[in-house]
Order: C-alpha cells, then structure tokens, then sequence
C-alpha cells in the first residue's frame, strides 16, 4: 500500500518545478493552510489533493483572487456536499470575478488606444521637428 501512496506523492521541488514557482511560495501557502503537505522527517510530501488545491490556487491567482477568497473557495471544494448554497456562493463569486476583469479588459483596451493616438501625435512632432528647415532654430 505505501507503494501506492509513493507514486501518488509530490516533493515541493516537483511541484515547484512543474508549476514555476518558488519553494518560499510554496512554503508561505502552507502557512496559509492553503496546503497541508505531510512530513516524512524534514521533507514536505504533496499529495494528489495537494497538487489539485496548488493548481487551483494558481489559476485563481491568474485571474485575480486574493489568497483569502481563494482559501474560501478550496474549502467549498473540499465540502464537496453539493449545498446549494455554497454552489450559489461560488457561483456568485466566480461570476463578480467576470464583471470586474471584463472592465478591467475594457479599462486596459481604452489605455492602449490612447496610448497610440499619443505615439501617433508625438510621431508627429518628431517628423515635423526632423523634416524642419536647416535654418531655423529649434
């Protein structure tokens, strides 16, 4: 049986690796209760749960949840009870997470295009300014 938990078993080096992070992140989500590894002597073994809960918190830090949110979420997951209202608060909280990157998109969309009529003006001023007369003095 413990062959099978072996291969089961993620070291923090492996799951560092596997999902670019740093073993201090690692560690500082376990502080957070994030993840609950076991110890073999000094050594910090993950399981499978572990290393569904670490790509659910990356993927919740992609999209911009705060740890505290995302620690709320894990333990809705972990119920696993189907509540209705736990799936609605879920649901709820995913769906807010849309709205605001949806206006952050558009807020980020509407910089970029101020940002290149700028660089179209100042492209501009410069021609202008490169293509002057040689006898004016600038």
């Amino acid at each position: 049986m413990d062959n099978g938990a072996r291969e089961t078993d993620y070291t923090i080096g492996e799951l560092a690796k596997e999902f670019d992070l740093t073993l201090r992140t690692l560690r500082f989500y376990e502080d957070k209760g994030l993840l609950r590894p076991r110890r073999k002597g000094m050594q910090r073994l993950y399981s499978r749960r572990d290393r569904a809960r670490l790509k659910l918190i990356v993927m919740g830090k992609r999209v911009g949840f705060s740890l505290h949110e995302i620690g709320e979420m894990l333990d809705l997951y972990d119920l696993k009870d189907g509540q209705p209202g736990q799936l609605e608060t879920a649901r709820t909280r995913f769906q807010e997470q849309i709205a605001l990157l949806e206006k952050q998109k558009q807020d980020i969309e509407q910089a970029i295009v101020e940002l290149q009529r700028t660089v179209e003006v100042v492209t501009g001023m410069l021609k202008e300014k490169q293509g002057g007369s040689p006898y004016r003095d600038d």
